[in-house]
């Protein structure tokens, strides 16, 4: 077990745990008649980081970002088929822009049948990620120690064992990500008016890329959205603000495939790995 420290100033632990771990039968995925686990994507961006090198700056992309199709398919339906063919999950909420939900809700009921055998709620998103995530938590009616996934509606490569592995470990820890540990060497910067000047070079070992699904306890996220509203707090993802509430995060075992896609270049190696799937 690697053993990862935020920098944040509380030096809250993370606990990087591995999938062979998870498997073992003090990590049992166990869901009681009335427990549940909750799917949030978060899916109202606008994507301008898509648009194509040649567009104009600032020029809005042709289609949002997760609904740029990928292998003839968008982006945000191979995502939610991840989900959908997880057991274990019973409620999916997509949060949209207002003028995109009725036109997904008719795709779904077109190609989104698999994906439907879920409870699927379609929820009005806000102008940040964090504020999509809240009103879709406002539509879940949940208890305690119900499970609430929050995943990246541009990271369909994500597999069932990192899902199930992070329900694992939210079951256990209350709070848990998906994440890869960093292979290039990461430097501490101090912005200048010159550029930037490294202040230090932080440990591998002690830092991990994060990826998504990250999966809480309801209480736990209900508790860190509250206070983050009440204080204005914005995070950089639904972990910052649990860690802010002061809450452990574990992370387990992500993997180098489960790619957010953003980018042009993303977007190409996202066709390599659909390809190569489809030949494994």
């Amino acid at each position: 077990m690697m053993r990862c420290v935020s920098l944040r100033p509380r030096r809250l632990e993370f606990r990087l745990l591995s999938a062979r771990d998870l498997k073992y039968s003090r990590y049992p995925l166990i869901l009681t008649a009335r427990m549940k686990v909750v799917v949030i994507i978060p899916a109202a961006g606008l994507g301008t980081r898509m648009a194509s090198p040649g567009s104009s700056r600032g020029k809005k992309p042709s289609a949002s970002k997760q609904f740029t199709e990928l292998g003839g398919t968008p982006i945000l339906i191979h995502t939610l088929r991840k989900f959908a063919a997880v057991s274990a999950v019973s409620e999916i909420h997509i949060a949209l822009r207002k003028n995109e939900i009725s036109g997904f809700r008719a795709g779904l009921e077109k190609d989104g049948k698999k994906i439907l055998q879920k409870t699927v709620n379609l929820v009005e998103g806000g102008e940040h990620r964090q504020h999509s995530v809240a009103n879709a938590l406002a539509a879940v009616t949940a208890a305690a120690d119900d499970i609430v996934l929050v995943h990246d509606a541009v990271r369909p490569f994500v597999t069932p064992a990192i899902i199930e592995d992070v329900i694992r470990a939210a079951q256990k820890f209350g709070a848990a990500i998906a994440g890869f540990p960093a292979v290039d060497t990461v430097k501490q910067v101090e912005r200048t008016a010159d550029g930037a000047v490294i202040t230090s070079t932080i440990p591998r070992e002690r830092v991990v890329m994060a990826q998504t699904p990250q999966g809480f306890r309801y209480d736990v996220i209900r508790k860190a959205f509250d206070e983050a509203t009440a204080d204005g707090f914005m995070g950089t993802d639904e972990a910052s603000l649990v860690e802010r509430s002061g809450h452990q995060v574990a992370v387990v075992m992500g993997s180098a495939r489960n790619i957010k896609i953003t980018t042009p270049a993303d977007l190409e190696l996202a066709e390599f790995y659909l390809g190569k799937s489809a030949t494994d």
